[in-house]
């Protein structure tokens, strides 16, 4: 299997992307060159252009780009990290139970599922936002609750499947309580699908906090994050084009080694679904 998914080479390049961004985000104060710059204005250093001393440029405040651009990967590794895994601590159990009952316990949770299913998690996240102190717990709060229902659909599907398979029917027969098929029999044999939804969700949750922080209801100043630098970009713009282009590609090579990442873990748990060359 591992032979198989290096010779896949989108996923190796997705693999890749995604543990440079790791080490970035782990030693993210030991590679900035100018970490106090990253948060200190300077005025007199503002709009410098990408040059040997500012590999990316400044900003209007002086700050340094790259500094902010490096930081900035800790913060959108944090959150995608946080956001799915709670995400998955509530629509993980939740599709398990839903997928296994068959009473009104499973309707209720499966018509709350689709509820939010049906509204763009953008939409959704941005008003629950809106509703809260702007700030990056608001935006993660507001994401998680809009995504656990990816994992739901997930497990649901996957534990309606395997809950009639020869080995939960002899596990029944035995007595075995439902909490011990569930967790420990039926759910590590849903485990794959649900790294490979988890894997593609970090990389559009990154997506869905810049876009938050870009709006104003996500990172405040002076928080260096690739959405809100984008944001405060725009009045600067095209003269100063680094202000917004290095945090733009920050945020497209993030996206794009998880989704690449994602695809490859997808083909190789489910050749089923196995996309076109």
């Amino acid at each position: 299997m591992a032979l198989k998914f290096l010779r896949d080479v989108p996923a190796v390049l997705g693999l890749a992307i995604v543990l440079f961004g790791l080490v970035v985000a782990v030693f993210a104060t030991e590679l900035a060159p100018h970490p106090e710059a990253a948060f200190q204005s300077n005025l007199l250093q503002r709009f410098k252009p990408p040059s040997a001393e500012f590999w990316f440029g400044t900003d209007n405040l002086g700050r340094d780009i790259f500094s902010r651009v490096v930081l900035g990967t800790r913060s959108a590794f944090v959150i995608a990290l946080t956001v799915v895994g709670s995400a998955m601590l509530i629509g993980v159990p939740l599709g398990l139970l839903a997928g296994y009952l068959r009473d009104w316990r499973s309707e209720v949770i499966m018509r709350v599922t689709d509820v939010i299913l049906a509204v763009p998690q953008l939409i959704l996240a941005l008003a629950l936002a809106q509703l809260m102190k702007p700030g990056l717990d608001t935006a993660m709060l507001a994401l998680t609750l809009t995504y656990w229902p990816f994992f739901t659909r997930t497990v649901y599907a996957e534990t309606r499947r395997l809950k009639n398979a020869l080995f939960v029917e002899a596990l029944q027969g035995i007595g075995a309580s439902t909490g011990r098929i569930l967790f420990l029999h039926i759910l590590p044999n849903a485990a794959s699908p649900i790294i490979v939804r988890a894997t593609i969700g970090m990389g559009f949750t990154i997506l869905t906090a810049a876009v938050l922080g870009f709006l104003g209801v996500g990172a405040t100043p002076p928080d260096p994050d690739w959405g809100l630098a984008i944001a405060e970009s725009r009045k600067f713009l095209p003269e100063t084009w680094w202000f917004a282009t290095f945090p733009g590609l920050a945020i497209f090579i993030a996206v794009l080694g998880f989704n690449l990442l994602g695809d490859g873990l997808r083909d190789l748990v489910d050749p089923r679904l196995r996309r076109s060359r």
